[in-house]
């Protein structure tokens, strides 16, 4: 084995975050969830907003739909919880990131 195929195995191309794990309360579960769904909004709006800046015309369909999607995941949430949090239970989140290498 070459040494440039040796230093090329030892680069990880896949890497889990745990960002997030354990048991709530609703209104902490409901907390976490609407953070981080909003920090994701808030990226693409970024996004969207870069895309316009030098052309009003661009192409923002992704970004759009992609905030769309993500405002109906936090209404999906918040139901959920409701349910939770009208039959007594509390809410059990486990959010790894999973981040790995692509090509381009």
């Amino acid at each position: 084995m070459s040494l440039k195929q040796e230093q090329l195995e030892l680069v990880s191309t896949k890497q889990e975050v745990n960002l997030v794990e354990g048991q709530f309360t609703c209104s902490e579960a409901s907390f976490i969830i609407n953070e981080l769904l909003n920090e994701k909004i808030n990226f693409h709006k970024l996004q969207r907003l870069r895309l316009c800046e030098g052309d009003e015309n661009s192409d923002t369909r992704y970004a759009n739909n992609r905030i769309a999607e993500l405002e109906n995941e936090k209404l999906i949430a918040k139901k959920y919880i409701d349910i939770a949090r009208k039959e007594g239970y509390d809410v059990f989140i486990d959010g790894v990131l999973e981040i790995k290498f692509v090509k381009k």
